[in-house]
């Protein structure tokens, strides 16, 4: 009976959705499938998705923090591999798989790992179309990197033996798969770019693969080769939708090996329709340029100018007779001018000549008379005045000095006046000046007073 009531026990719905709860949190998986849909509306808490393979789908959760730091942005058809562990939200009777981390699966990693790599590598500037150059229109030498036993590098030689048989073609062959691939990738740019003579490009291809086989072509390393490279660089890797990290970098990005040939190789049609072009419309400019060059000439042609020897020289002739008239007229006219003033002159003279004689005599004879009174007076005042000055210089000379009985002394040089017993020295000549001579001594001792 007591078995029978506990076989008997019933739980309610909370209780058996809780219990399903508590054990559906014990299991933790790891779990690949493929996203086919996904609901991520703003605002949400978490992301919403379902995961399935060929025959199970599963619903499952990802909180939005976790989901963004994940780095992945979900979408229909990625393959992903998820960690968590399931769950049940009781309010909805609803089993879920709560997911903790989330990455790309087989592929999807390797395209997250790209990105990542093409985010840094955009950040650095290399992929900026301002630094990218301009292939040459005309290329002499084209360098190709590629296997040399690949498919790539036959479509190449007959796509430029085709078009552009004027270049010449230098191959560097290298292995395009493999680990090792992108390490040869490089050493057969850095030998394409040091090549003597120099290559004016350098095209970078490859045929078509999966996208594991064209990895070496998202390399890193030969990415920043790509971008570093002194010569212009040409991809034509894979197919179309193909695009790899040397895609980015280089130059100019080519769908197919055989586009990248046909980019930097112009056609031999094509040039000698650009040279027949050029031709018609440099004859039609020469024309057009002789046919103005005529009308103008024709033009030119009609003018008076040349046909009337007298048309420039005509009205400076003219000028000129009519200046010699004037001349003619003017130089006579003045000379008679002065003739007549020239005679007035001369008997203005004659008349005026006796009476300015007869003034100037009076004139002199009253300066004379003046002078004869004012002389004797002028000599006796300069008379006086020399007197006084020369008693004034009677008392100052030096004669008159020496004369009372003084004299002057003269140092050894005979120029030099001792007026001090400093200027000389017991034994020194000295000359001294007395009123009718001199007489020459030598100092026997010398005493200073005071």
């Amino acid at each position: 009976m007591p078995e029978q009531q506990q076989e008997e026990t019933a739980y309610s719905v909370t209780q058996a959705m809780n219990a399903a709860k508590r054990g559906l949190e014990q299991i933790r998986l790891t779990v690949v499938g493929e996203v086919s849909e996904f609901n991520d509306k703003p605002g949400y808490k978490a992301a919403y998705f379902t995961i399935r393979d060929d025959k199970c789908a599963m619903p499952c959760l990802m909180w939005r923090d976790r989901y963004r730091a994940s780095g992945v942005t979900l979408r229909a058809g990625m393959l992903v591999q998820l960690t968590g562990n399931f769950s049940c939200y009781p309010a909805k009777g609803r089993m879920q798989f709560s997911v903790n981390r989330l990455a790309l699966a087989g592929e999807g990693n390797l395209r997250l790992k790209v990105a990542q790599i093409a985010r840094k590598l955009e950040a650095e500037g290399l992929m900026d179309p301002v630094r990218k150059r301009r292939t040459p229109a005309l290329p002499q030498r084209i360098a190709v990197v590629t296997s040399p036993r690949g498919k790539a590098v036959h479509d190449v030689i007959r796509t430029l033996r085709r078009r552009y048989p004027l270049g010449e073609l230098m191959v560097f062959g290298v292995p395009v798969e493999g680990k090792d691939a992108p390490r040869y990738l490089e050493e057969g740019l850095a030998a394409a770019s040091s090549a003597v003579p120099a290559p004016d490009v350098i095209l970078l291809v490859r045929g078509g693969g999966s996208y594991e086989d064209l990895m070496p072509f998202n390399d890193e390393g030969l990415a920043r080769a790509v971008a570093a490279c002194p010569i212009p660089v040409v991809t034509g890797i894979g197919h179309e939708p193909d695009n790899s990290l040397c895609d980015m970098v280089s130059d100019r990005r080519c769908s197919t090996p055989t586009a990248a040939a046909e980019a930097v190789a112009p056609s031999v049609e094509e040039l000698q329709h650009k040279v027949d072009n050029a031709t018609q419309a440099l004859g039609a400019a020469l024309t057009g340029c002789i046919r103005g060059a005529e009308q103008e000439l024709s033009r030119l042609s009609d003018r008076q100018l040349w046909h009337d020897a007298h048309y420039l020289t005509g009205p400076y002739s003219q000028a000129l007779d009519i200046a010699g008239e004037r001349l003619a007229r003017a130089i006579p006219d003045a000379l008679k001018r002065d003739a007549v003033s020239l005679a007035a002159l001369r008997q203005r003279l004659r008349s005026a000549g006796p009476s300015m004689l007869v003034l100037q005599d009076r004139s002199l004879a009253v300066a004379r008379e003046k002078l004869k009174t004012a002389g004797p007076a002028l000599v006796r005042d300069a008379g006086e005045q020399m007197s006084l000055a020369a008693a004034k210089l009677e008392a100052l000379s030096p004669l008159k000095t020496l004369g009372r009985g003084y004299s002057i002394t003269y140092a050894q040089d005979g120029h030099s006046v001792v007026d001090s017993v400093g200027k000389v020295s017991e034994g020194d000549n000295v000359r001294i000046q007395v009123q009718d001579g001199s007489l020459s001594c030598t100092v026997a001792s010398v005493e200073r007073q005071g």
